[in-house]
């Protein structure tokens, strides 16, 4: 949008593709509007920098009651619960939500700094995992901030999230237990500390039940389906086999049971795969998958409430809030195969 000119409704509309009747319902009767054309009227509200009513009359009291959602991805399975606390939450304080949909482009990620910088919104609730956008003079003016669901890589922000490497550790103790001792862990990551914190979960129990070095295996990925089949290729090229796979999230576990059943192999009577996240995909594949549950409504209502305090008070009581990791066991782990375990 230009700079001189105010975004208008018709705006809103034309880059949400709804009609302008959509685009005021979904402001003023959200209720009454589907989850996702809200989510695609909030967007480009964000990308426009449009002014309702609403956010006119909050900024005439000198304030704005609207909080900026900005996520990588927002047909990431894990987003849609966590935006539902957020949302139940701010609504119960007078705040609304808007989603800024970034698609991992930097570009975007600007367009939402500019609308931050705009005084257009209270607060910024990241989902990326790092500050935006490269811009210090803009950066240096974000208003009060959390982060959510990945901890922030570059900010010293607060964050809100699952024990990443609590949950880890329950994971690889339930193979453990089960008779594993070659473990591997798909989805190491210099740049995720999400993932960082899982690997340390996984060589916390490792090194508890005494497994040596050289029985451990860890591969990179960057959590998509496709990382995980690709693991189960280079461990085949590499005559490197364990009897168990930890991932790093449930994505990256299905990629692996599909990389396993294309090879013709059994789960869990060849080889035990763990997920975490417990996404609704976990349920339908076959086997269902074992995994870490994340609460995801109760990380998104905490974060909400921890940017509420910053905004009443500018200080955070806390600066890290983590909410307990749950195992859910399902039919893809077993016992070592006695043909494995002679490897």
């Amino acid at each position: 949008m230009s700079n001189s000119t105010p975004a208008t409704i018709e705006d809103v509309a034309r880059i949400a593709e709804v009609s302008i009747a959509t685009v005021s319902r979904a402001i003023h009767m959200p209720e009454k509007v589907a989850n996702s054309t809200r989510l695609k009227v909030n967007q480009a509200i964000a990308i426009t920098g449009y002014t309702t009513n609403a956010m006119a009359r909050s900024l005439r009291l000198g304030r704005s009651n609207m909080i900026l959602v900005v996520a990588p991805d927002i047909g990431d399975p894990n987003f849609s619960n966590i935006l539902v606390g957020l949302e139940n939450e701010a609504r119960a304080h007078g705040y609304g939500i808007l989603i800024g949909h970034t698609q991992n482009d930097a570009q975007r990620g600007l367009e939402y700094l500019k609308f931050l910088n705009s005084n257009q919104a209270a607060g910024l609730i990241l989902f990326t995992g790092i500050l935006p956008f490269g811009h210090q003079t803009m950066t240096a003016r974000l208003p009060p901030s959390v982060g959510v669901f990945e901890p922030v890589f570059n900010g010293g922000i607060p964050y809100v999230g699952v024990d990443d490497t609590e949950g880890a550790r329950k994971a690889v103790d339930l193979l453990l237990a089960e008779g594993h001792r070659k473990i591997a862990f798909i989805g190491d990551s210099r740049t995720r500390l999400a993932y960082t914190r899982r690997r340390m979960g996984y060589d916390a129990g490792l090194d508890a039940a005494g497994i040596p070095p050289d029985l451990r295996i860890v591969l990179e990925g960057d959590g998509t389906i496709e990382s995980g089949r690709h693991a189960v290729e280079q461990l085949f090229m590499r005559d490197t086999l364990p009897t168990a796979f930890m991932c790093v999230n449930d994505q990256t576990a299905i990629g692996v049971m599909i990389g396993l059943g294309a090879r013709g192999y059994d789960i869990p009577r060849d080889f035990s795969v763990t997920g975490f996240d417990d996404v609704p995909q976990a349920v339908f594949i076959s086997p269902p998958l074992t995994t870490i549950r994340q609460p995801r409504t109760a990380i998104g209502k905490q974060a909400m409430a921890l940017l509420l305090e910053l905004l009443s008070d500018g200080r955070p009581t806390e600066t890290e809030i983590l909410l307990r990791a749950d195992l859910v066991v399902r039919n893809s782990v077993s016992a070592p195969s006695r043909n494995w375990s002679k490897r």
